[in-house]
């Protein structure tokens, strides 16, 4: 029964791999050989947070939780002349003390990562090995594609990540898996079921078209309220660059514009993005400069951005009543667009290069409506030339009721808040 459930999972998957190497091996000129690569990493991540006395969490595992994540990623590519195949295989292993009740937990605070899933996606290559108490498991296809490069032309199916955006930390251009601003490890996006094509043009300019498509996760079924349709022009306007995007999003049609530029020594960055949803036209924006010097005999790297959040919540107020008559927000926090509740934050970060092989990030991000924040010290080191290790701590200041400090649950005195978090990573690059 297993074996036949594995068969039907990873029937697209599997018919998708065989017609890529069956065209990477047939096709270009005589002559032409095909070559392979392979690598990948494991991960290993240790997550402390301590949880108020004033938190709804402590009904969990009291004072703390721990996490403890391991996971592998095999990689596996292919290029003959212009065609390309690539694959990569993902092997998630999760020990929570928050996993049996995660469910139960509102979207908004959730100390802990969700057990990834394809509800959503075209393609279900993912498998849930298991799934009890504190401990799941997932074996799943996180990219697998097929593409063509030519001289001018990229073409690619299967399931891949894009980026777009000039935004450092807050991204609202980027409408397609973003990153949490706060997350630590940031090396790879969530790949998505999609046809993208990319054109260049004889200045250097590019037109890119990617198409999404997706399930509604109630139904199971292919719906186009729930896809994504963009098309994205990047240009130059003397030694300025900017991008134009144009898009189709779950139902929603949305423009955006960005733009960045060199000035006085610094690099400035900004997008402004227009939504057209059912209850009326948003605005979201972001502008930020970044620069770079030696300060002590060291080299740093630091940006500053204002973020405008056009989905957010005006008054500072998250009540469940307050954040309930605001649907827009929570359905892009559902799905992962948003990670912030307010309107107006201010983020900063400054990578100082404290030796050839440590380097020492602080950041912090301001809710500047609460006000409260989020400060995050973060070390990274390359301990051997394929071993990297990474701690971050992370505070959350502010008073009860504020974003950071801890949002207002339907319980009196109680608040949906956690305190400090410690984050430990080594991984391995093979």
């Amino acid at each position: 029964m297993r074996n036949s459930r594995l068969i039907k999972l990873y029937l697209p998957a599997l018919a998708l791999s065989c017609g890529a190497i069956l065209s990477v091996q047939a096709s270009g000129r005589a002559g032409e050989v095909t070559d392979w690569t392979f690598g990948g990493h494991t991960k290993y991540q240790y997550i402390h947070t301590w949880i108020p006395g004033n938190s709804v969490l402590q009904g969990i595992n009291g004072d703390s939780l721990q996490e403890q994540d391991f996971e592998v990623r095999l990689k596996v590519s292919a290029r003959r002349g212009g065609l390309d195949f690539n694959t990569h295989t993902q092997i998630f292993a999760v020990h929570s003390d928050s996993l049996p009740v995660l469910s139960e937990l509102p979207g908004l605070v959730r100390p802990g990562a969700d057990v990834i899933n394809d509800d959503r996606r075209w393609f279900n290559l993912t498998h849930e090995v298991g799934n009890k108490n504190k401990n799941a498991s997932v074996v799943r296809l996180d990219r697998i594609s097929i593409g063509y490069t030519g001289d001018r032309t990229v073409v690619r199916f299967g399931r891949q990540a894009i980026s777009w955006g000039n935004g450092l930390l807050f991204t609202p251009m980027d409408i397609l898996n973003p990153f949490d601003p706060a997350a630590v490890d940031k090396e790879y996006k969530s790949g998505d079921d999609m046809l993208y094509g990319q054109y260049l043009l004889d200045n250097g300019s590019d037109l890119q078209a990617v198409t999404v498509v997706r399930r509604n996760p109630v139904s199971g079924e292919v719906e186009q309220d729930q896809s994504s349709l963009a098309l994205k022009y990047h240009g130059f306007w003397g030694s300025r660059e900017f991008d134009l995007l144009a898009a189709e999003h779950y139902g929603e049609f949305l423009l955006g514009i960005g733009v960045s530029t060199d000035a006085g020594g610094a690099v400035w960055r900004a997008d402004l993005v227009w939504n057209d949803t059912d209850t009326g036209s948003t605005l979201t924006a972001v502008g930020g400069v970044s620069y770079s010097g030696v300060a002590g005999g060291h080299n740093w790297m630091g940006f500053m951005e204002y973020y405008y959040n056009g989905f957010g919540q005006a008054d500072g107020d998250y009540s469940p009543a307050a954040l309930a008559s605001n649907p827009q927000l929570l359905i892009r926090l559902a799905r992962g667009e948003l990670f912030s509740l307010g309107k107006h934050y201010l983020g900063a970060s400054v990578s100082i290069e404290m030796t050839p092989l440590l380097n020492l990030t602080p950041n912090i991000f301001i809710n500047l409506t609460d006000p409260s924040a989020l400060a995050q010290l973060v070390l990274t080191y390359d301990w051997q030339q394929d071993i990297q290790l990474i701690t971050a701590l992370s505070v959350p200041i502010g008073p009860n009721g504020s974003e950071y400090g801890g949002i207002d649950s339907e319980r009196p005195g109680l608040y949906l808040s956690t305190g400090a978090s410690l984050f430990a990573q080594v991984a391995w690059y093979f």
